[in-house]
């Protein structure tokens, strides 16, 4: 006898609905959930192997401690142990900055990641933090909280209402969406289109969402940023801006004017390689349609002038009157938290120990995590926690950080499988697969097309073999604290919800009244774990119940009644109130910022002759994961280069064959795709692959492993204002091999 459960997707931002069948433990069925509040029965061919990778026969299921060349099985306590006998010694011994933390990409996917990762974080004390942040997505925080105080305050693009979207650097029918959560985004754009809306996209690929627009212009990579400059210029030399309802909340007009004067169109476009009608028409579609938004993602923040090409996006929102309105950027309300009246973020608080890189967010760059490691002196790394993540595939220079873990005194990962990073590890952890958690998107809801809801229980209870996730990053915390490893996690966890009930407590803008924080546990009790932390957030957020003062509010019991979601409605206008600079306005020219545009001019003034490397995203892949499941992997390859016709014949390249691909930092050999698809001169590799060294345990990867493009980043070369590496427009050679 099958049952079913609804299951928020954990697999990418557009966290869609899923409804899930199941024959006891197993899943043996997915689809799309119908009544979902913002997908409405949309599933990708991620969301339907969830399957798949639940039952993945490569998966941990048990924790594993290193036994000189090979792995045993152990307890979980054991683990603990182990972790807390060679941990703990190198804290006391080297102090807190002599462990790097690592959290990856899916740690945004999980309750428990986003709740308890930074339980981890702040007790681990040390200042080598890394992301996966400040390997794609890093710019685009920097810039918002120079213009609107806060990082997490990311305008998305108000599709439903749109007349024009234009989007830099984007491949949303790929990605569902990137720092915009957009469920189904290829019926919003029919939509857009079909009321006579156009989407633009600029982008040297004719990706799959490029395929679709109205217009495609296939710029030279990296130049995105000087496009966006002649945008603005052209605004401004044609008396084009209009900043209407912004008109009162904004600074720095001016400022803009005077920096930009020498980027109009006629001068970027030589370097953008369009021509410089084309820069001034799209400043005037902009500008005169009713409602018109621009949106820049992965193409426009991997670069080294990632940080001013997301600032220009917004520049370009803000000019135009389409910052905050409806059908333009708009700022979403989550429901699970209110950020207004919090100070200016700060920038630099310390510098990284080797090439003294500038704290962003708290973190420093991934791309630094081998020279710390291994540059000897005061304050070298020597142990390594890495939660949920594979950079030695997915940050530059990987052969050069797998190689410094390999030198490392003691690592410990959080992962479920042993991965090209995991491999390294002295004990794995492995979190429970997803039909055992509960979810909540709490970092997708603030970047969702509708103020929205969602929660959906675990489908199946824990197995008494395994750990929830909270309790194993609950427990590496106390003992990065000097509790050891056999402090009680329900111990550990009332620390934290007494920690998050203060906080909201003494906030202004939390909904608690008058409540202290034991009136605040008082009301959310019996409920422990992530659900007690996220009723406490719900219940005092702008949406809230107030604990009891808004009856009809939002708690963690109106949430689990609605599966499929509560729809908060469409976005509104949030300014002045999500506004949190320190003049309490849009600061559009902010001093970092103003002082990094004189990089543009040499951006502007550099030319290549060889050929640029792009990245590119498959529908079907997230980075390094989901390349062990068969459905998603499929029968060809999908790691491959992608060359235009006139390359092809001019380097000898032919369709199927193998191109030597080099840089001056490594070399990887790869099938050659040929496609009039791309824009001469340029060649496009995909991320996250290169399954193929000694010790990964995925043997449907491991079939056909691709290669490992980051091989070819330099770790040096960086956006200076956010940290993030300069992953696209890179200078390669391309032989036949």
């Amino acid at each position: 006898m099958t049952t079913t459960a609804r299951r928020i997707c954990p697999l990418c931002e557009a966290t869609c609905g899923l409804v899930l069948e199941l024959d006891g433990d197993t899943i043996v069925g997915v689809r799309g959930d119908d009544d979902h509040v913002l997908s409405r029965g949309y599933v990708c061919p991620k969301g339907a192997a969830l399957r798949e990778l639940d039952h993945d026969p490569d998966r941990l299921t048990t924790p594993r401690i290193r036994d000189g060349d090979t792995w045993r099985d152990v307890t979980w306590d054991e683990a603990f142990a182990h972790v807390d006998a060679h941990l703990r010694p190198i804290l006391d011994t080297h102090g807190r900055d002599a462990v790097a933390l690592y959290q990856g990409n899916p740690n945004v996917h999980t309750l428990a990641g986003q709740l308890y990762g930074r339980v981890l974080r702040q007790a681990l004390g040390t200042r080598n933090v890394a992301t996966a942040s400040t390997v794609d997505q890093m710019p685009k925080h920097r810039s918002c909280a120079e213009l609107f105080g806060d990082p997490l305050a990311i305008p998305v693009p108000d599709i439903d209402r749109t007349d024009l979207l234009v989007a830099f650097g984007a491949n949303p029918l790929m990605s569902n969406g990137s720092l915009w959560t957009v469920p189904d985004v290829g019926r919003r754009i029919r939509d857009l289109q079909a009321r006579g809306g156009q989407l633009m996209v600029i982008d040297p690929r004719r990706s799959r969402t490029a395929a679709k627009a109205d217009q495609h212009v296939a710029i030279r990579p990296g130049t995105d940023a000087l496009l966006l400059a002649g945008m603005v210029r052209t605004l401004f030399d044609e008396g084009l801006v209009d900043l209407g309802d912004l008109a009162d909340h904004v600074d720095g007009v001016e400022e803009v004017d005077h920096a930009l004067a020498g980027f109009d169109a006629d001068v970027v476009a030589p370097a953008c390689g369009v021509d410089a009608d084309v820069v001034r028409d799209l400043a005037r579609a902009v500008a005169k349609a009713d409602r018109a938004v621009v949106y820049g993602r992965i193409g426009t923040t991997t670069t080294t002038v990632g940080t001013l090409a997301s600032w220009l996006v917004d520049v370009c929102n803000v000019l135009t009157g389409n910052l905050d309105r409806a059908g333009g950027a708009m700022f979403p309300n989550p429901a699970h938290e209110d950020r207004t009246g919090r100070p200016p973020t700060r920038f630099g608080r310390w510098r990284s120990r080797v090439s003294g890189h500038p704290e962003v967010l708290g973190e420093l760059p991934a791309a630094a995590l081998a020279e710390e490691m291994t540059t000897p002196g005061e304050g070298q790394v020597r142990a390594f926690v890495c939660v949920a993540g594979n950079p030695v595939l997915s940050t530059p220079d990987g052969g050069a950080l797998d190689a410094a873990l390999a030198e490392l005194d003691f690592m410990v990962a959080v992962d479920p499988y042993v991965t090209a990073t995991s491999r390294r590890a002295d004990v794995i952890l492995p979190p429970p697969a997803s039909r055992y958690r509960a979810h909540y998107d709490l970092a997708f809801a603030a970047l969702a097309i509708r103020d929205a809801a969602v929660y959906t229980r675990a489908p199946l209870p824990l197995p008494d073999d395994a750990m929830a996730e909270e309790d194993i990053l609950l427990r590496l915390a106390a003992i990065a604290q000097g509790a050891g490893p056999d402090v009680p996690a329900a111990d550990a966890d009332d620390l934290v919800a007494h920690r998050l009930a203060s906080q909201l407590a003494s906030r202004p803008a939390a909904r608690t009244g008058e409540r202290t924080a034991e009136d605040l546990l008082a009301a959310v009790a019996p409920r422990r774990g992530p659900e007690r932390l996220l009723d406490l957030m719900l219940r005092s957020g702008p949406y809230g119940d107030g604990f009891g003062d808004a009856p009809d509010g939002l708690s963690m019991a109106a949430v689990e009644a609605a599966p499929s979601g509560i729809d908060l409605g469409a976005l509104e206008p949030r300014i002045p109130d999500v506004l949190t600079t320190a003049s309490g306005r849009v600061e559009l020219a902010p001093a970092a910022i103003m002082a990094d545009v004189a990089r543009l001019v040499a951006l502007r003034d550099a030319q290549s002759d060889g050929p640029l490397l792009v990245g590119r995203r498959h529908l079907r892949t997230n980075n390094s994961w989901m390349h062990n499941l068969p459905h998603l992997r499929g029968t060809r390859d999908l790691c491959t280069l992608q060359v235009h016709p006139d390359d092809a014949i001019a380097w000898g390249l032919s369709d199927g064959g193998h191109a030597l691909v080099s840089t001056d930092d490594g070399a990887v050999t790869v099938p050659v795709e040929v496609t009039d698809d791309i824009r001469p001169g340029v060649v496009s590799l995909p991320h996250g692959f290169g399954h193929d060294l000694d010790g990964i345990e995925l043997d449907v990867a491991g079939d056909r492993p691709g290669a490992n493009v980051n091989l070819l980043m330099s770790s040096t070369t960086l956006d200076p204002l956010s940290g993030t590496a300069a992953l696209t427009a890179v200078p390669v050679s391309v032989t036949a091999a």
